[in-house]
């Protein structure tokens, strides 16, 4: 299975904005609708590249509903969203096998480390390491986000989550995973988001550190639709 960003967006509306890290130029798109397209967000054509993908993907195939997350591993209100709302949501609507949750990279503009964060987590990806090393990257954001030089820190949590350390340097040292985030970031922007964390939910786009109050309304409805047209 290959993840296709844009085959999962629909229309995006309800833009709910809370705390969120915006991008250093303030746009915003001037449309609110992305129509779904064809093309795969896999820039390569690569087995790396490929099992990186899939393993930013959590949740059971059957899943009716996606949630798509946008974030940014040097955000303040996405490590407060991960803090906060991921354990319920994850606990309540993943695991469940209600929703699949897929995480969608947008390092912002200002954010010295965000690009090498993601492209951390990314490589740890590749050895299906993505979602312990995505937590491993918010838990330490303060140890890392304002270093002239963290990839000392991303080595330490990579080896401590059970990275296998050269291959992840020689996917981070080459930068195999740039062409996916830079895929992720330009998808997102055109789906209107220029803020993180954002997150699209069937018709909604909920922004910020929202609630896990506010993701039960949007999963719920979005869960009821799905179940109303297999009817």
């Amino acid at each position: 299975m290959r993840f296709t960003t844009a085959s999962m967006l629909s229309t995006l509306a309800a833009v709910l904005a809370v705390g969120a890290c915006n991008r250093s130029d303030g746009a915003r798109a001037a449309t609110t609708t992305l129509t779904a397209e064809a093309t795969n967000l896999t820039t390569g054509d690569t087995t790396l590249e490929q099992r990186a993908d899939r393993a930013r993907i959590q949740g059971t195939p059957s899943a009716p509903v996606w949630v798509i997350e946008v974030s940014d591993f040097q955000c303040p209100y996405c490590k407060m969203w991960h803090d906060q709302t991921y354990p319920a949501l994850k606990r309540e609507y993943v695991d469940a096998g209600k929703v699949r949750l897929a995480y969608i990279n947008f390092p912002i503009q200002g954010h010295q480390n965000a690009w090498p964060a993601a492209e951390a987590a990314m490589c740890a990806g590749a050895q299906e390491k993505f979602w312990p090393m995505q937590d491993a990257l918010f838990n330490a954001q303060s140890q890392w986000e304002n270093l002239q030089n963290p990839l000392p820190v991303f080595d330490s949590l990579a080896t401590k989550i059970g990275v296998e350390l050269a291959s992840f340097n020689e996917c981070v040292s080459q930068q195999k995973m740039r062409p996916l985030i830079q895929a992720d970031y330009d998808r997102a922007r055109r789906a209107g988001v220029d803020a993180t964390p954002s997150f699209v939910i069937g018709n909604t786009l909920l922004s910020g550190a929202q609630p896990i109050s506010e993701f039960r309304k949007a999963i719920d409805e979005a869960l009821a639709k799905q179940a109303k047209g297999a009817q």
